[in-house]
């Protein structure tokens, strides 16, 4: 127990030393992915198998998921899932954020002059019209924590900040 402690100290998981998939989330966070993983684990046998997932999509209302879909999703683990895949599966779905830098530069290539800025206008019509495209509510729902000064501009490096590292003004 000593050792557990002294892992738990050092913010070091006290589960398999060999991953430190158990280092990306907080214990609180951990202890919420273990709830989940006992909701989808249906037969309790500690790894989520194709019946375990049609089980709980069925009682979430989805009978209509086929078989394809499921291995697919089981796929992903690349072998067994259980508990530490799951967390790691996650883990790289919730990480799954461009850095930083990669934001900044698909900005940039809207601003050949590099103000730091991007039309409010023009970018809408891009979101919208370009790629995966843009609902009028979905690009409202990106611009209202956009910072976007009297001219129509988005400051892009502070809208890359906040994409990366939240709202730090939520409370506002």
């Amino acid at each position: 127990k000593a050792s557990k402690k002294a892992a738990a100290k050092r913010g070091k998981p006290a589960q398999r030393g060999s991953s430190n998939v158990f280092s990306m989330f907080e214990q609180s966070q951990i202890q919420e992915f273990k709830e989940a993983f006992g909701c989808v684990d249906q037969n309790r046998d500690g790894i989520i198998n194709k019946s375990d997932l049609k089980e709980t999509y069925a009682q979430l209302g989805k009978l209509n998921v086929s078989d394809e879909e499921l291995e697919s999703m089981l796929a992903e683990g690349k072998g067994p899932i259980n508990f530490t895949v799951f967390l790691s599966l996650f883990g790289e779905k919730l990480n799954g954020t461009d850095p930083e830098e990669t934001i900044l530069a698909a900005f940039k290539l809207f601003d050949p002059n590099a103000t730091g800025v991007v039309n409010k206008d023009e970018f809408r019509r891009l979101l919208m019209n370009q790629a995966d495209k843009f609902t009028a509510e979905e690009v409202d729902q990106a611009f209202a924590v956009a910072p976007i000064d009297v001219a129509g501009n988005i400051d892009y490096k502070s809208l890359c900040y906040i994409i990366t590292h939240g709202d730090e003004k939520e409370e506002s």
